[in-house]
């Protein structure tokens, strides 16, 4: 089954437009640990606009009373992600090559011209024993690339996929997906995958791509709490990738 990673950018987003606190990062991820998510996700940048220090500290520390529960650390390597990698020790940190004033994550990382770069990088976060996937554009010739470098998995960047959903370019779009899965399997990568994933587009996706590892699912997720509450749109979520997995099964 595919795990369902929460990333909660967007409670810490709505919490920093006051000094109150309110909401707070910590319950939100009980709430949806609780609620069945499998793991949490923070991209902690360097404005603090969203996630900030002190939220990563304090996850790292709710989360080892969850010791089945999964903590993914994103950032970019060159911007002190790997600090955050030594204080909370995740499970899993993704190498996004976001720029610092970047609006969000809106492309991957440039292959082979930025293997040795991140080579050692890689090594000294798997060295603090982080599991380290490489956020991917779906370019199946990259794959090779990404596995040489050291990484663990890849994400595959999903945006071009949700913006080309319910569109003529639906299909074409998602056997990029699926083609750039099978070579990032060949290649000994474990798959996750992310952005603008959400309810409407996730099980097609997931019934297409071979083998999702993980996926890391903020915003739509958090719009939809704003409907339906945290814990029950988590488990909406979760209905979808069931969903996906028993479609499977009927091949």
């Amino acid at each position: 089954m595919t795990a369902l990673s929460v990333n909660l950018n967007k409670v810490a987003l709505v919490r920093n437009t006051r000094a109150n606190g309110i909401p707070s990062v910590t319950h939100a991820a009980s709430l949806v640990l609780e609620a069945g998510a499998d793991g949490i996700t923070v991209h902690p940048r360097p404005d603090g606009r969203h996630v900030r220090a002190a939220d990563v500290a304090e996850l790292a520390a709710l989360l080892r009373q969850w010791p089945t529960a999964e903590f993914n650390i994103e950032g970019n390597p060159f911007h002190g992600l790997l600090d955050y990698v030594e204080q909370a020790r995740p499970q899993q940190c993704t190498f996004v090559p976001d720029e610092t004033g970047a609006f969000t994550s809106d492309h991957g990382w440039d292959f082979p011209a930025q293997v040795e770069l991140l080579r050692p990088m890689i090594e000294q976060a798997k060295a603090l024993g982080a599991r380290v996937s490489l956020f991917m554009d779906a370019l199946p010739a990259s794959m090779q690339h990404a596995a040489a470098a050291g990484a663990d998995r890849v994400e595959l960047y999903t945006e071009p996929y949700a913006k080309a959903y319910g569109t003529p370019e639906q299909a074409t779009t998602l056997a990029r997906y699926v083609t750039t899965a099978q070579a990032a399997l060949r290649a000994g990568l474990g798959v996750n995958a992310g952005h603008d994933l959400n309810r409407e587009n996730l099980a097609a996706f997931l019934r297409a791509v071979p083998e999702v590892s993980e996926v890391s699912i903020g915003h739509a997720l958090i719009a939809d709490a704003l409907e339906f509450g945290l814990g029950p749109t988590v488990r909406l979520y979760q209905a979808e990738i069931r969903k996906a997995g028993e479609a499977g099964h009927h091949h």
